[in-house]
């Protein structure tokens, strides 16, 4: 498919399911798309749990919902096998034109499979799980060496034949969600929550941030996903009387949360790389994870703090904010 020659009904069907922040950086593939082949309708394949994300970028056309991981627990259940069924016939019924596979692992390129059409996608060298690329007619070798959006941008530009340029563009929709929870002033919303203990920064630290961002007059706003994390944003806040557990968001409400927070802080975690696509002022706080192969770098709005096993500090945090 060249650039500019596709007839107007030409359907793309990107497979990129998870996780969250894996979804957020396959978003510029969306805009890239829409630039080099016009009239390209482009739909999207991912988990359920963040099927509100795609559809926040006006380029895609149907997002795809699929629960892969629910379909794992119960592989052989009648719910199961229906739903499976259904997913399938839904996309051959789309008779894609192309169809790229994002993700690299065995489960996406299952899923690719069931369009029925040849799937373009990592190298067997690329490919997170190098058996995925034997799902493959058209594999793509990319800088492995390249930041992950980089490397996606890469793949999908090879398999549509352009040449991706120029910083990544995300092209998000802030959506208008009512959140009465939200301060009432100017407040600072700190991601503190992940599910891996490796990029927990410490709460001694979150602490201290709290602190300092109160002196300086902004309320703090800690949101949260599960009841783990319910309780550690209720520690973090108990302390404070400028701090606010907000209610369980879901991602649209996240999405609106972070557009409207003078300052977001959070460690490498999906709504992290949310609130740096949407353009918020955010600070990511790595450790456990290379800051250049993963955080923000197409904005001045957004900055990565800390290095490979070394976390930064409060007055590092604070001092990003306040520059």
């Amino acid at each position: 498919m060249r650039p500019g020659t596709e007839a107007a009904d030409s359907r793309i069907a990107l497979i990129k399911t998870s996780s969250m922040g894996d979804v957020v950086h396959a978003l510029p593939v969306v805009s890239d798309i829409v630039r080099a082949c016009p009239g390209a309708r482009i739909d999207w394949v991912v988990e359920e749990a963040f099927a509100e994300l795609p559809g926040l970028h006006p380029g895609v056309a149907e997002v795809i919902p699929v629960a892969v991981r629910r379909w794992r627990r119960a592989p052989l259940a009648a719910r199961t096998r229906h739903e499976i069924a259904a997913v399938s016939a839904r996309l051959r019924a789309a008779r894609y034109a192309r169809v790229i596979d994002l993700q690299g692992l065995l489960k996406s390129a299952w899923l690719a499979r069931r369009t029925g059409v040849p799937v373009a996608g990592f190298s067997r060298r690329c490919a997170r799980e190098p058996l995925a690329a034997l799902f493959y007619r058209d594999r793509y070798d990319v800088d492995m060496g390249a930041h992950a959006i980089e490397r996606l941008r890469s793949l999908a530009g090879q398999a549509l034949g352009y040449e991706p340029a120029g910083l990544p563009s995300f092209g998000l929709r802030v959506p208008a969600e009512p959140l009465e929870a939200l301060p009432a002033g100017p407040y600072a919303l700190l991601l503190h929550a992940t599910s891996r203990p490796d990029k927990q920064w410490p709460e001694t630290a979150w602490q201290g941030l709290i602190e300092q961002l109160l002196a300086r007059g902004l309320r703090v706003a800690l949101p949260w996903g599960s009841a783990v994390e319910c309780e550690r944003a209720r520690r973090l806040a108990d302390a404070h009387a400028g701090a606010l557990v907000l209610p369980r968001l879901t991602l649209r409400q996240c999405a609106a949360a972070i557009a409207r927070a003078r300052v977001v802080v959070g460690v490498d975690t999906g709504l992290t790389h949310l609130a740096a696509a949407l353009g918020a002022r955010t600070v990511a706080l790595f450790a456990a994870t290379p800051a250049w192969r993963f955080g923000p770098y197409w904005s001045e709005q957004a900055v990565s703090l800390g290095t490979d096993g070394r976390w930064p500090e409060v007055d590092d945090v604070m001092r990003a904010i306040e520059e």
